[in-house]
């Protein structure tokens, strides 16, 4: 099979291309014949060292496809079951190997490519509408780039539980999408503090360094930053007391994986995504598909922000 490999940490160009041993499952464990990746700021983080991996490595963090074998012990999973998955590393190549109790079944519907751009980002904006901060009928939300995939997806499920949303994004045809998923209002990020001064019951914050300052002005005394990502680099280190000068504000760095720690909570999540998305309650925006040997490409034009939507790999 064919795979992107890491030996080293670095730029785009750190992604091989390279020929490899098809897998062979190990116990509970299964193969799965990779219909498409999905490309995420981790894949990025894990590619450049801000998360550090044991080289070599393979990488990529979600996908789905076809099973092509099980391992000793698997139960509940089959041959020729098209699933889905994220927070399992190995999603750039042609086969990957999974936990089976990791991954999901995609259910009529849903097209492998749909599930695969939906996995990572889709569970993360559950979690963080659901659970980080329980998004409520009338609840005024921040939701900075709400042009891309992840953007879309926050804004398409807080309207969902009737928040007022508000977006923030950098370019006129970038605001036209954020428009089309549902925001309310659009502001551009130089210009989103001062109309809405303390008014936000909660930011879900995934640009980071240019945006968090800016993000604890807008909360209501009380309200809630929920700092989920680093688009534009990591955020200095934070005086608690800032919170207390704010408003008794709260902050919360989550990460999807504390969030389907286990397999009932990874299937309820799963299940909900997926149930909206049959029945058209959420759309999946898959903006870019790159064949496999360009994930270097793909990274610097997500990197570059010269994306909008999902952008997948296909094998």
């Amino acid at each position: 099979m064919r795979a992107i490999i890491l030996s080293a940490q670095g730029g785009p160009e750190v992604l091989e291309y390279v020929e490899r041993p098809d897998p062979v499952p190990g116990d509970g464990e299964v193969v799965i014949d990779v219909a498409a990746s999905g490309v995420n700021f981790i894949d990025i983080y894990h590619r450049s060292g801000a998360y550090a991996l044991d080289l070599p490595s393979s990488i990529g963090s979600e996908g789905a496809g076809t099973v092509s074998a099980v391992g000793p012990g698997v139960e509940g999973v089959a041959v020729g079951d098209t699933v889905a998955w994220a927070n399992v590393i190995g999603s750039y190549a042609e086969k990957a190997v999974a936990p089976a109790d990791r991954v999901v079944p995609v259910p009529e519907g849903v097209s492998a490519e749909v599930a695969a751009a939906a996995m990572l980002q889709g569970m993360t904006a559950h979690y963080l509408t659901h659970s980080t901060h329980e998004v409520r009928e009338g609840d005024r939300v921040l939701i900075h780039a709400g042009a891309g995939g992840m953007g879309q997806l926050l804004i398409q499920l807080a309207k969902l539980k009737g928040a007022k949303v508000y977006t923030t994004v950098s370019t006129s045809e970038k605001e036209k999408l954020a428009r089309a998923a549902g925001a309310d209002e659009v502001l551009r990020y130089d210009d989103f503090v001062e109309p809405l001064r303390r008014s936000i019951d909660v930011v879900y914050d995934g640009v980071g360094k240019t945006t968090f300052d800016g993000g604890l002005e807008v909360l209501r005394p009380r309200g809630l930053m929920a700092l989920y990502g680093a688009a534009s680099g990591p955020v200095p280190p934070v005086d608690p007391q800032i919170l207390n000068r704010q408003g008794s504000l709260f902050l919360t760095r989550p990460t999807l994986i504390h969030h389907i720690a286990d397999r009932e909570e990874l299937l309820r999540r799963a299940s909900d995504l997926f149930g909206w998305i049959a029945a058209g309650r959420l759309r999946i925006s898959v903006s870019h598909r790159y064949p496999l040997a360009e994930a270097g490409r793909a990274h610097e034009d997500l990197a570059g922000r010269r994306t909008t939507g999902k952008l997948l790999l296909i094998p």
